[in-house]
Order: structure tokens, then C-alpha cells, then sequence
């Protein structure tokens, strides 16, 4: 008896394996989208790019009988997968926890960040003037009046009894602030200057530490100010809280600025959000940064250019259904050319890096 029930559960166990694995006859209908340089589509209808050499790859050396299949759009993709239509999805698709929860991706292929496209010829002056009204600027402002009313203050505490100008209450405390800055910028501070010792050594503390800050804020500005008109109000995220940005709809970039609390102007791909800012329809573009420079490259470089720098961290991984068998072997493989130096090499000669992990 022991034995049948044995044999039973062995045999149940061979048809639960055998039903989780894909048949080794079954030609798989891996999806994919358009998003150069990882996955393109050309004129014959065939398709090429970083992540269908990577899958190409992975399904010769594991044997697997494939026929690709085009999506709209990366939600499209996902739908698919997550309701079975598709047995894989092969484009740049970013891994976040909201997609993780309908599909499974398998071990990241490539780790990137998000890039900023901003025009070449903006206007000098709008940059500058942009500079002038922004946080950081007033920011600045505001300490510099703060130490001054603090040092007034300190000056109406010790004159107020016994120097005329700085005595009584309100009018007192306003002769002592109006002093106070005027002292800050080296201007007529000789004229009812404090008369007491311990007045006068605050006042002479003050001098001394206001030049430093006037000539730091001063240096600070004309930085700015110079970097600016030279090369455009953007240079990093922080810049992005003063400007129109524009990305792609329902896309993890626009996810990531609503988590910053930061507004932005949607578009359907990246190809019209680049066009409405080489048009000065907006000041910024944001998107994934090796996408974002390919599509600079070889379709905007006349009007757009790319910062030099990145921000927040992403990850592109192949999308498999929830449960799917073949995430073991896909998990496996996937490392297995990432570490190679054909991986390396592909990814130097098509992005001019080789930054995969």
C-alpha cells in the first residue's frame, strides 16, 4: 500500500512538472515594442537592437522556438503578458513594484537612470532672468536680510538707552535693522553708527563677516549667472523645479515626478515630446537617458541636447507571466550574457558604454 501511494504521488509530481514546463515543441510569442537602441524595427519588418540580440542569444543557447509579435505601447505589452497572450516581453522595459505585481520580470539586463533633453539656442536672457526669480536665489536673500535684522537687533539691544537714534521701541528697532544693512553693503556706516563698546563690537563683527558673505553671494551669482547664459537654466534635477518638463504618459518618469511632487506636461512618445521642446513649447525633457540620447543623436541633434547627467535608477529585465517556468532558465541565462564580453562589446559599440549593472 505504501508503495502505490508512492508511485501515486510520484506520478502526480511528473504531472504537475510537466504541466509548469513550456512544451519543447511550442513556439513562443515573445512581444515586443519599439524603443531604439534596444529594440528597432526595419523597413523589412524584421527587428534588431540591444534586447532582441540579448533574447536572440538566450533563446538559441536554450533552444527555444520564438516568432516575435509588436505592441503598441509598453502598458499593451504588459497587459498582454499578465493575461497570457504573450509567453514573453522583449523591449526597454523598466521594472517597477506596480508592474512586478501583474507580471514577473526575470534578472535586469541593463541599469540606467532618467536623462534631461534641453533646447541648444535658448534664449540667454530667459535663462538669466529665470536664475533671478528662482528658490535658491531668494533663498540666499533671505539668510542674508535674517543676519542682518539678527546683528540690528542685537546693536538696538545694547544702544537703545543709551545712543539717541537707536532709542524707543519700534522706531528704534527699525534705525537698528536699516544700519544693520547698510553696514552689510559697506555704504555710509560711519553715519549713526552704535557708541557703546559692546555695540561696537558687534558692529565691527559684522563689517567684517558681511564682506565675506557679499563677496560669496556676489562670486555665487555671477557663476550662475555666467553658467546660465552660457549653457541653459538646466544642469541636474533640482534645476527641473523652476521650468516646464515634459515626458512620456504613463511611463515610470512620470510616476517618479509625481512621487517628487513635481508637475509635468505628458506626451505620447519621445519623439513629439522632443519635437514641443525644440520648439520652446516646453524648457526640459525627461526619459529614460539611453533611449533619450539615441533619439537626440539621430533625430534632434540640430535643436536638442542631452545633460551630462542622470538621476533616480531603473532597470530593464525581459517580462515573463506570473509563475512562468521559464524564469529559472531565463534568470541563469540572462547572467550568463551579461557577464560576457560579447555583452560588453555590444553594449560599447551601440550606447559608447558599457554600463549593464
Amino acid at each position: 500500500m505504501r508503495l502505490v501511494s508512492l508511485a501515486v504521488l510520484a506520478f502526480g509530481c511528473g504531472g504537475l512538472h510537466a504541466q509548469g514546463a513550456p512544451a519543447p515543441d511550442k513556439e513562443l510569442i515573445v512581444a515586443t515594442k519599439e524603443a531604439p537602441p534596444f529594440a528597432m524595427k526595419q523597413p523589412d519588418g524584421s527587428w534588431s537592437g540591444i534586447s532582441i540580440a540579448l533574447w536572440r542569444k538566450i533563446a538559441d543557447r536554450a533552444h527555444l522556438r520564438f516568432h516575435l509579435v509588436e505592441t503598441e505601447s509598453v502598458p499593451d505589452l504588459l497587459d498582454g503578458v499578465a493575461n497570457g497572450r504573450f509567453d514573453a516581453g522583449v523591449a526597454a522595459v523598466t521594472v517597477t513594484a506596480e508592474r512586478a505585481r501583474k507580471v514577473d520580470f526575470t534578472q535586469p539586463f541593463y541599469n540606467t537612470g532618467l536623462g534631461v533633453a534641453v533646447p541648444i539656442n535658448e534664449n540667454p536672457w530667459v535663462s538669466i532672468g529665470r536664475a533671478l526669480l528662482s528658490f535658491g536665489f531668494f533663498q540666499a536673500v533671505g539668510v542674508l536680510l535674517g543676519f542682518a535684522m539678527a546683528v540690528g537687533f542685537l546693536i538696538w539691544v545694547f544702544e537703545r538707552r543709551k545712543t539717541e537714534h537707536f532709542g524707543g521701541g519700534a522706531k528704534g528697532l527699525g534705525s537698528s535693522f536699516w544700519w544693520s544693512t547698510i553696514a552689510m553693503t559697506q555704504a555710509g556706516a560711519a553715519q549713526n553708527a552704535p557708541a557703546t563698546l559692546p555695540g561696537r563690537i558687534v558692529a565691527m563683527g559684522w563689517m567684517i563677516a558681511s564682506v565675506i558673505a557679499i563677496a560669496v553671494f556676489t562670486a555665487g551669482i555671477t557663476s550662475t549667472l555666467t553658467r546660465r547664459g552660457l549653457e541653459g537654466s538646466v544642469h541636474g534635477f533640482n534645476d527641473l523645479r523652476s521650468v516646464r518638463v515634459g515626458a512620456v504618459a504613463n511611463s515610470p518618469t512620470t510616476d517618479y515626478f509625481k512621487r517628487q511632487r513635481l508637475s509635468v506636461r505628458t506626451f505620447p512618445d519621445i519623439q513629439s515630446g522632443l519635437s514641443a521642446l525644440g520648439r520652446g513649447k516646453i524648457d526640459a525633457f525627461v526619459h529614460d537617458k539611453p533611449l533619450l540620447t539615441w533619439m537626440v543623436r539621430n533625430d534632434f541633434s540640430a535643436t536638442v541636447r542631452v545633460v551630462d547627467t542622470s538621476f533616480s535608477s531603473e532597470s530593464y529585465a525581459i517580462v515573463l507571466p506570473k509563475g512562468s517556468a521559464l524564469r529559472p532558465t531565463l534568470d541563469l541565462a540572462v547572467l550568463d550574457q551579461i557577464e560576457s564580453d560579447w555583452w560588453q562589446q555590444t553594449l560599447f559599440e551601440t550606447l559608447g558604454n558599457a554600463r549593464s549593472r
